[in-house]
């Protein structure tokens, strides 16, 4: 399952389920009897019952999980990677949902309780995660790949993550401060997997002129649409809302970044370019299913208020085409050719 990860953070996750925590050896094996798999089905249709953010699909979805239990579907399995394979790709079946699934965890999975408000402050999150993660994460590049000039007047940025502000704000400023000589630039989403709308937010308020709303973000646990704006205090400088961006975008970008290139698109603020996206728009959170079973669970949906609709299952359509081994050279081509204009 580790793949799945990629769209729901580890920044977020590792205070969590400890998804993204390195362990020195691995655990025993666990083997799946009738009574964890009875507890795990039956916990994964309560969870989608009161926090999937659609009601009537999880309704749907939970009659067939329990028809297909009934059936005896899951009867034979005992080993947990395979249960967790299962039940996700039964609920894909019906629900379709990018990033909703159900994991397996050799370790203990905490009750929800425990689990407590993700971190808004890099103190917060500094309590709660492991040294060894801080650590690794604090060395990364913080989804912040490749910050160059293909020529004096064209700029690159790479983007492989979209992490919370408190952790890659800085990354950003002085991103943007090497890149605001340039005309022109080329921001490469082709391999991002994912991050916070919140980062997604702050990325995005280098390169419009004023407060700016950018998405909402309505939840089903309370019913509210949050609006998101552009922020105003900058660390670097703003590249500002009148110089050409164009964004490479491909079968790789997911999640948030999927967000900042569909949301800069509506804004008619860039250009892009490539293949359609992977299609998935839900925030996500983990709920625990049994002592070794978890599940993330979309409990919310994001609403643009320009297009009033998201990318889910469709993903962000390019204006332009190029395959992704391509897109770069056409994009570089099309900004080159915008200047000389």
């Amino acid at each position: 399952m580790k793949k799945k990860w990629i769209v729901v953070p580890c920044l977020l996750l590792l205070a969590t389920f400890g998804a993204c925590a390195a362990t020195p050896e691995p655990p025993p094996k666990v083997a799946v009897d009738s009574a964890m798999r009875v507890q795990a089905i039956d916990a994964l249709v309560a969870k989608l019952n009161d926090h999937y953010v659609f009601p009537d699909k999880a309704r749907q979805v939970g009659t067939v999980l329990r028809q297909r239990q009934r059936d005896g579907k899951y009867d034979g399995i005992t080993d947990g990677e395979q249960l967790a394979k299962q039940l996700t790709a039964d609920l894909a079946d019906v629900l379709h949902d990018k990033h909703l699934f159900v994991g397996f965890d050799p370790g203990l999975v905490p009750p929800d309780r425990e689990v407590g408000p993700r971190p808004t402050s890099l103190a917060e999150w500094e309590r709660i995660a492991p040294p060894e993660v801080r650590q690794r994460i604090l060395a990364s590049s913080l989804g912040v790949e490749k910050v160059d000039h293909l020529n004096p007047r064209i700029g690159y940025l790479e983007i492989s993550g979209f992490p919370p502000p408190f952790l890659v704000a800085a990354k950003y400023a002085a991103a943007m401060d090497k890149l605001a000589d340039t005309d022109g630039l080329i921001v490469d989403l082709r391999n991002n997997h994912g991050g916070t709308p919140d980062g997604v937010a702050l990325l995005v308020s280098y390169f419009v002129d004023g407060r700016t709303r950018l998405n909402d973000i309505w939840e089903r646990d309370t019913g509210v649409a949050t609006q998101h704006w552009s922020v105003d205090q900058l660390g670097g400088k703003r590249y500002g809302g009148k110089k050409p961006v164009l964004i490479l975008a491909g079968p790789g970008t997911m999640s948030a970044g999927e967000d900042f290139a569909y949301t800069m698109q509506a804004l008619k603020r860039a250009t892009v370019i490539g293949e359609r996206t992977w299609g998935g728009a839900h925030p996500t959170r983990p709920f625990r299913l049994a002592d070794h079973f978890f599940a993330a669970i979309p409990n919310a949906r994001t609403i643009s208020p320009i297009t009033h609709t998201n990318w889910e299952g469709v993903g962000v359509a390019p204006d332009v085409a190029a395959t992704p081994d391509n897109a770069l050279a056409v994009a570089k081509d099309m900004l080159q050719r915008r200047l000389q204009e």
